[in-house]
């Protein structure tokens, strides 16, 4: 009989350590921050060619400014603290400069393609929380003209400050981002993360025992250019 009680109580002592060390291994040991979004590189940018004003439209881009979108979000999973990238390169959009002023812009972001390292997140993310194939697509509408006449031109990057309207789950509201924006030969690369608080937009962030979400986080977009 003591020996059964002894068997027994080792079972629930380890059953009580795998509940309290558990999460404190998984945070320690095994959970990990995601790579932080994409963000302008002058890596390998040249002088600008020619002159910024034209018709302009999103593409693939270049290593390592290759164009993507989506989103930056703190989260508490099954105990440990970490931040969660999501992004896509299923990003369109085109741009217009005239008298070195970037006149118009829309920037549209396929939202069931932005994906994490977990599937599961993910699903979650396309379904309950974005309601993706009721809204398919996020954007970006430029509202007032950017003063680009400052940028640098030597293969350097410059800050401006863009005003738009963004539009997520079929919300929209006016927002503001610094944009780094970089003139490499006969391109343009921009990125920058727009802060939101995700209810301001309908979206619930989820919070179902072994995962809470933040109440606000980032969106965030670098676009590669080229002439239209």
């Amino acid at each position: 009989m003591s020996r059964r009680w002894w068997v027994l109580g080792g079972i629930a002592v380890v059953a009580v350590l795998a509940l309290v060390v558990g999460p404190w291994v998984y945070g320690t040991w095994i959970a990990e921050d995601d790579a932080p979004a994409a963000s302008v590189s002058t890596s390998g940018a040249e002088p600008a060619t020619g002159e910024v004003n034209g018709q302009w439209v999103v593409y693939a881009g270049l290593p390592p400014n290759e164009t993507a979108a989506g989103y930056t979000v703190h989260e508490i999973l099954n105990g440990a603290s970490v931040t969660v990238v999501g992004s896509t390169g299923e990003v369109s959009g085109s741009a217009t400069v005239e008298a070195e002023k970037l006149t118009a812009a829309e920037i549209t972001v396929q939202v069931a393609s932005i994906a994490t390292d977990d599937s599961r997140r993910d699903g979650q993310f396309d379904g309950r929380v974005m309601s993706a194939a009721e809204f398919p697509t996020a954007t970006f509408v430029l509202d007032g003209p950017v003063d680009l006449s400052g940028l640098p031109v030597d293969g350097t990057s410059g800050t401006v400050t863009a005003t738009g309207t963004l539009t997520i789950k079929g919300v929209a509201r006016p927002v503001t981002a610094d944009v780094e924006v970089l003139r490499s030969g006969d391109a343009l690369v921009a990125s920058g993360s727009i802060p939101v608080t995700w209810t301001d937009f309908g979206v619930q962030p989820p919070s179902l025992g072994f995962v809470t979400v933040d109440g606000s986080g980032t969106v965030d977009f670098l676009v590669s250019l080229r002439r239209a």
